[in-house]
């Protein structure tokens, strides 16, 4: 199951939930993290700073939207996308199942707003769900 989720839930992650950076920049724990491969990050899904800006002033989600699907999901083809997102869980975690179908390995797809709070990783999990993959939110 791939899900998305922010920084701040991953302490309460199990440790079958891979947790992968969605977000153009990361916190330093992270980083810190990814010396020794434990964390990931697919930067193609993060927003454009340029967008993100002027978002950041205005707060017009409409805006934001219409930029992140134009300038990022849109040059981006969803099959594409999952065969990386697996890719790079089978270098790192030797899997042979699917992430979309196993019940073993999880991934939770991460940026820095909580669930109730406007974010691109709710665009993504849209996208990914239009496109035949299932993606929500992590509720635990």
């Amino acid at each position: 199951m791939v899900y998305t989720s922010y920084f701040g839930k991953m302490k309460s992650f199990p440790p079958n939930i891979i947790p992968i950076a969605i977000c153009g920049g990361i916190p330093d724990w992270y980083k810190e993290g990814m010396i020794d491969k434990k964390w990931l990050w697919y930067k193609k899904l993060a927003p454009k700073w340029e967008f993100f800006q002027v978002w950041k002033q205005t707060h017009d989600n409409d805006y934001y939207i219409r930029n992140y699907n134009t300038l990022v999901l849109d040059k981006l083809d969803a099959n594409r996308v999952a065969a990386d997102i697996q890719l790079m869980l089978e270098t790192r975690e030797q899997m042979t199942s699917s992430i979309w179908c196993s019940d073993n390995i999880h991934v939770a797809l991460l940026c820095y707003e909580k669930p109730d709070d406007f974010c691109h990783r709710h665009l993504v999990s849209k996208w990914f769900n239009e496109h035949g993959y299932k993606c929500e939110e992590w509720k635990a």
